[in-house]
């Protein structure tokens, strides 16, 4: 009997059989890991919108936590033994990496760290190589290429509230 892989193979292998399922969803995954004993593994599957604002509906994650359990218990062989099974959304607490990332969070007020200071603002423009945010004195345009650390900034008030 061969050995089983570990945590980091086994995450890829689920992943690659759980891309096309989500994808039908209409959803991009954003992630899979797997961790824990054979015997109780946790799958933690996460799914997000492919681009844009916006947000992931609970019927949609409900419709693809439905079609990941099934393809998974299809994939008997992949997971053995039990496990528990997780779909979420990255939520705010998500750290913003790339340019589909700043996407996700138009709209938003985000503080990006770069290798020379930080800067807070709205996220209001994203390219493949850079993010423009809105500032109360005006624009600020951040490399992509510079970003360290992005993250959203949890606001208290409805969006259309903020930017009266």
């Amino acid at each position: 009997m061969s050995p089983s892989p570990g945590p980091e193979a086994l995450s890829a292998q689920v992943e690659e059989i759980l891309e096309p399922v989500v994808d039908t969803a209409g959803l991009y995954l954003e992630g899979v890991r797997v961790s824990g004993a054979s015997s109780r593994r946790l799958v933690r599957v996460t799914v997000d919108l492919p681009d844009g604002p916006g947000g992931v509906s609970s019927d949609q994650l409900a419709d693809v936590s439905r079609a990941v359990s099934g393809r998974l218990d299809d994939a008997e062989d992949l997971l053995t033994g039990s496990y528990l099974l997780e779909v979420s959304t990255p939520g705010v607490s998500r750290r913003l990496e790339n340019a589909r990332h700043f996407r996700r969070a138009q709209g938003r007020l985000v503080t990006i760290t770069t290798k020379s200071g930080t800067s807070s603002g709205r996220v209001r423009e994203v390219t493949e190589s850079e993010v423009v945010l809105a500032q109360e004195s005006g624009s600020v345009s951040v490399p992509l290429s510079e970003v360290v650390r992005g993250r959203i900034d949890v606001e208290l008030k409805p969006v259309d509230d903020a930017q009266d």
